[in-house]
């Protein structure tokens, strides 16, 4: 175990860190500008879904606002399991942005923290760790992609489980070894590959912590109970709701594993390492049109999947003297002691450049959950956390005076340095781009000579005054980041964009929406928003309107085959069809309920099959056009008879038979049923909540109650309190077979007893 630096000042390091956290992120706190992409289009509209469910006195667990409804308590995007935005949603109904934005960047001020301790456990100098704090929450890829809030999650927790486990391994405590699972458990929830890596790091830093010292067989029989009472912990956070994952992954339209040539395709490109030296040296932070970073026309085909914030890895300049004139060139980084996080960070890199190395596809075929994710880049949220660390350490290494020495190692670390921006001018010249990167590149220059200067400074200071020695380095480091991490096109915008994402919007395509769905005993229609707007595929989660789509990688593989439904739906062209559901003028489409359609033109941009007078336009906002389709069914009918049918032919070929839904209902087992002539009888909503819809119905002499919402194995169904069959219905709904008179039919979900009795099946063999 590391002795205690008993020199460690742990109060101003916090209050260092916490002051250029705020001060870094003020322009979102103040609500000047906004995290923006998926942050809103995404998770806003989950966070507001959470919070109002809560507040209405609902389980979050079932989202019937996208893709005619979505397990959301299996979604790991869904944040239920999140603990801070959890907690934010049961204290207001309505967060706003700035209280997205406030957790999102405090989950990182959390993990700087979680540095911070780190390093007072490991005995290494407090403005190491601060430097470290403040690079692993703004820098890297936790600037230049905290729209990714799954991921900064995921990030945010990384520090803190290691810290953990570092003390249970160290102390042989079963107590921090509960406590490392338990938060492990949390940063295993973001079910993202930052996940999934972080989770190999820290399996990494047990087996180097059995192998790296004396007495192995004493250290592995010293780590049993500590890393048992780990797995528990994370067990109890994890185990749920990782099985429902699980399970939903394999009804999902992300069922199919990735293979090699598609994961590769989110490789970072060797060129992007550049960034460490300056930031917005593709031009980056400017308007899409000026980015000539990788992928961009002026690189060729690079055949990469990467928007063009995924690439710039700049940690500060700081950091980045430190790495390579104290570390690389001055010896720091090849101490016992630094070892793990250098053999780590070029693991990383590795991994991250996919295709450009031969060590991706091994790993790719050999790491378990390696095919579940399509973007090695990923990693580059990891790279930036083990860098800042090995950043801080070095630093460590030049107050505590035990660097080698030579004046010859400082001017070869210089010669690197320069080295690096010569390489950045040099690219810049290849592409044509010299003129737009040499203000960057200047910027670059300046930042690493005024860095240098700080540290010379600041190793002179820090022996008699070491707070004025951490104060110019989290000064300088902030005001770097300011300017080359600050906000951008990004990571911040207007909130005014996302107007429409708010609860209290007065947006007038949303108000006139509302005003033409009817409001009838049967009904429930639906809208689709298609085409409108990057972030408006979700504004149906937000006003509480029944959308056929959305904006979620996750959703249910029979639901996107029948309908067409992708992932998004932002341009004209992302609305694809089916042959189950080839035009808005369809039975599939009918049988939705789909009465109101949002799009930016004309919908003929869209479905070019609708003949004059199928879908009529009824409006017209500034954000386009609405239009109707009068054939919309009631959400719930009440058919008398059924007849049996194939639904996987029926998705696959779109030949529906020839039936009329009113009166009959198809079944893949009909229970002794035949075609309808007609309705059963009257039928009518009484309830309709996330997870529970109650439904009276009367006949003489009964039928088939269908809900015209997604099937799913969780949903359970009861007549008059007693459990009844649930029937899948029409492809893609709800039914049950309810017999003659007055009836209270209920639909509820249940997700833990579906989740045990789908596990007690497969586990059965069934």
């Amino acid at each position: 175990m590391p002795p205690t630096n008993r020199a460690f000042r742990l109060a101003p390091a916090l209050l260092l860190v916490c002051g250029a956290w705020l001060v870094l992120a003020w322009p979102w706190l103040s609500g000047r500008v906004t995290i923006p992409w998926d942050a809103k289009a995404h998770f806003q509209a989950q966070f507001q879904f959470l919070a109002d469910s809560i507040h209405r006195g609902e389980w979050p667990f079932w989202n019937p606002f996208v893709f005619a409804g979505s397990p959301q308590i299996a979604d790991p995007q869904s944040l239920v399991f999140s603990p801070p935005y959890l907690l934010a949603a049961l204290v207001t109904p309505n967060p706003g942005f700035q209280l997205a934005d406030g957790i999102a960047l405090g989950m990182l001020l959390a993990g700087g923290i979680g540095i911070v301790l780190i390093f007072r456990d490991r005995g290494w100098h407090w403005i190491g760790a601060v430097v470290a704090a403040i690079a692993f929450a703004f820098g890297a890829s936790a600037a230049w992609r905290v729209q990714h809030t799954g991921q900064v999650l995921s990030l945010g927790w990384f520090p803190l489980a290691l810290f953990c486990l570092m003390r249970a391994l160290e102390r042989s405590s079963a107590g921090w070894g509960f406590a490392s699972g338990f938060v492990a458990g949390f940063l295993v929830l973001g079910r993202d590959q930052v996940a999934l890596l972080a989770v190999y790091v820290l399996a990494g830093w047990v087996a180097w912590w059995w192998l790296a010292g004396e007495g192995r067989a004493r250290r592995l029989r010293a780590s049993l109970v500590p890393l048992a009472c780990g797995v528990l912990g994370g067990l109890l956070v994890a185990a749920v709701p990782m099985a429902m994952t699980l399970l939903l992954a394999g009804e999902t339209s992300r069922a199919a594993i990735i293979d090699l040539p598609g994961a590769e395709r989110g490789s970072l490109h060797p060129a992007s390492l550049l960034t460490a030296f300056v930031a917005n040296l593709y031009g980056t932070d400017g308007p899409l049109a000026e980015f000539w970073g990788q992928p961009s026309p002026a690189w060729g085909p690079t055949d990469l999947y990467l928007a063009r914030n995924m690439s710039d890895v700049y940690l500060g300049a700081i950091p980045l003297v430190a790495l390579i004139v104290l570390g690389a060139a001055r010896g720091a980084l090849a101490a016992r002691e630094a070892r793990f996080f250098v053999v780590a960070f070029v693991a990383l890199t590795l991994y991250a450049l996919g295709r450009y190395t031969p060590a991706f596809a091994p790993a790719f075929h050999s790491l378990p959950g390696a095919s579940l994710f399509r973007r090695p880049a990923d990693a580059t949220f990891l790279m930036g956390a083990l860098a800042a660390v090995l950043a801080g350490y070095c630093i460590h290494r030049l107050l505590a005076g035990d660097l080698r020495s030579g004046l010859a190692r400082t001017l070869g670390g210089g010669v690197a340095l320069a080295a690096g921006l010569a390489a950045c001018v040099a690219v810049a010249v290849w592409k044509g781009r010299l003129a737009q990167a040499a203000p960057f590149i200047a910027i670059g220059a300046v930042s690493i000579a005024l860095s240098a200067l700080a540290l010379f400074v600041a190793a002179r200071l820090a022996p008699r005054h070491a707070g004025l020695a951490g104060l110019l380095l989290a000064a300088t480091l902030t005001a770097d980041l300011a300017l080359s991490n600050g906000p951008n096109e990004s990571t911040a915008l207007p909130p005014v964009l996302y107007d429409v994402l708010r609860p209290d919007s007065a947006n007038a395509t949303i108000a006139l929406l509302r005003a033409r769905l009817p409001n009838e005993p049967d009904r429930r229609d639906r809208v689709e928003l298609a085409g409108v707007d990057f972030h408006w595929p979700n504004a149906s989660m937000v006003h509480r309107l029944d959308n056929t789509l959305g904006y979620n990688p996750v959703h249910l593989n029979d639901y996107s085959r029948a309908t067409g439904a992708q992932d998004h739906v932002a341009l004209p062209d992302q609305r694809v069809f089916a042959p189950l559901m080839p035009s808005y003028r369809s039975r599939l489409a009918d049988l939705l309920g789909l009465r109101l359609i949002a799009t930016r033109g004309d919908i003929a941009d869209i479905d070019r099959s609708l003949a004059p007078g199928d879908i009529a336009e009824i409006g017209r906002t500034a954000d386009g056009r609405v239009y109707e389709n009068p054939r919309a069914l009631p959400r719930v009918l009440f058919p008398s008879g059924a007849i049996a049918a194939d639904f996987e032919a029926l998705i696959r070929t779109g030949a529906w038979p020839d039936f009329d839904p009113r009166a009959t209902v198809l079944l893949e087992r009909p229970q002794g049923g035949s075609a309808g002539t007609g309705p059963a009888g009257t039928v009518a909503i009484r309830r309709y909540a996330n997870t529970e819809v109650i439904v009276d119905a009367e006949s003489a002499n009964g039928g088939y109650v269908v809900l015209n919402d997604a099937w799913h194995p969780w949903w359970r169904a009861e007549i008059d309190g007693r459990p009844a069959p649930l029937l899948k219905a029409n492809v893609l709904f709800r039914a049950v077979a309810v017999p003659p008179g007055r009836h209270e039919v209920r639909f509820v979900f249940r997700p833990f007893v579906g989740m045990a009795a789908e596990l007690a099946e497969r586990l059965a063999g069934r």
